[in-house]
């Protein structure tokens, strides 16, 4: 069995301290890294918290549905669980979906039937 030298585990230890650090910077560079500085660890809808344990649980949602809309003051952003996120994503689309068969139809007529419409005669049958 060999024995690894002081060095050798002293130097693999600092490439890995300066390669997280660099992931770090990196991570805070990114739209999530600023959007998890500015607000607090809390899904904007369902208000749970979020620690460092389960923070990959949280994501950042752009509230214009355009992901290359970053802004610096975080404007576009909010935090939501997965859960939130994709009932978020699933509402969008159901909208886009429904309004794209809308506007192909032409408009709905409205309503004539009056379900109340005999409901004093039939409250007060004395009153005529």
């Amino acid at each position: 069995m060999t024995q690894k030298t002081p060095h050798l585990e002293k130097h693999k230890q600092q490439q890995l301290v300066t390669e997280a650090r660099r992931n770090q910077e990196l991570r805070e560079q990114s739209y999530r890294g600023q959007a998890l500085k500015l607000y607090p660890w809390l899904c904007g809808r369902c208000a749970r918290e979020f620690t460092h344990k389960n923070l990959a649980e949280l994501t950042v949602h752009h509230k214009n549905h355009n992901h290359d809309d970053n802004p610096s003051d975080g404007s576009n952003w909010e935090l939501l669980c997965l859960y939130c996120h994709d009932n978020e994503h699933a509402r969008y689309e159901e909208t886009r979906h429904t309004s794209k068969q809308t506007l192909g139809k032409a408009s709905a007529s409205a309503a004539t039937h009056n379900p109340f419409a005999s409901l004093k005669n039939l409250m007060n049958p004395n009153a005529d």
